[in-house]
């Protein structure tokens, strides 16, 4: 019987973009999309947003309440954008940690943030946001911009958040959602699904994982289901700000 189980345990399904994998599968197939697009993330970033991402970013900085000496959490905040930010806000007197799963996004932005002169208050952590190895109630804030989407378990990663931050403490979850216009929707899709793919194979010489990017969006719950599973996992005041007509939304929920 427990034998049994456990084959049924190693064969659950979930989606990879569009297609279906064992759920076993996923994060080595997320990690071979990242490995593939460190290298040229920045550059992308800029080019498929026409640098909106930017201005995304700058407003969680801004939601999130960040002042000196507080310890911030940067979730699989990859190439450090976020961390720049808050390591500048917080001061000697706080701390950031960037953490990411991949060892190519990390290992990037530990290069961009040493060049950019941005030592002595960062910390640099490889872990899965599903089973963070922090102790409890170690964080002030907790942003993840644009990666809870390419987690297995989301629900367990929202616990994991909830379980390391501190009473008082907020989340920050900034991520590609659904266009509230229907005739926006319609340009995005053809944005994502024809426009995109080819800027990944023209910048990057990568089109198949800017496919699974573009698939991975439409995949993600959307603003009222995500705000719902951040309830269920314990955040409370939570609410969402749409960005860009929908196209992203900010999330926010605070342990109380």
């Amino acid at each position: 019987m427990a034998e049994n189980q456990s084959a049924n345990q190693s064969t659950n399904q979930t989606h990879f973009g569009f297609k279906q994998v064992d759920e076993d599968q996923k994060e080595s197939l997320v990690a071979e999309v990242f490995h593939s697009v460190a290298a040229k993330y920045d550059v992308m970033n800029d080019v498929m947003s026409l640098g909106i991402h930017r201005i995304w970013k700058r407003y969680t900085i801004d939601c999130s309440g960040a002042r000196k000496g507080h310890q911030i959490l940067d979730l699989a905040g990859g190439t450090g954008d976020l961390t720049a930010k808050f390591s500048r806000i917080v001061g000697p007197e706080g701390s950031v940690t960037l953490s990411d799963i991949n060892p190519s996004m990390l290992e990037v932005g530990k290069d961009k943030l040493r060049d950019m002169g941005l030592v002595d208050n960062i910390k640099y952590v490889e872990a899965n946001a599903e089973d963070l190895p922090f102790p409890d109630n170690s964080f002030d804030i907790v942003t993840m911009a644009f990666g809870l989407r390419n987690v297995t378990h989301k629900e367990n990663a929202l616990a994991s958040i909830y379980r390391v931050l501190k009473p008082g403490g907020r989340l920050l979850v900034l991520e590609f959602s659904k266009p509230t216009s229907p005739a926006l929707e319609k340009i995005y899709d053809t944005y994502s699904f024809h426009l995109l793919p080819k800027m990944g194979k023209l910048v990057a010489d990568d089109e198949d994982s800017y496919r699974y990017l573009a698939e991975s969006i439409r995949m993600h719950p959307d603003q009222d289901t995500l705000e719902e599973m951040m309830q269920v996992a314990g955040f409370e005041g939570t609410s969402y700000t749409n960005l860009t007509g929908g196209i992203v939304a900010l999330h926010r929920g605070f342990k109380y």
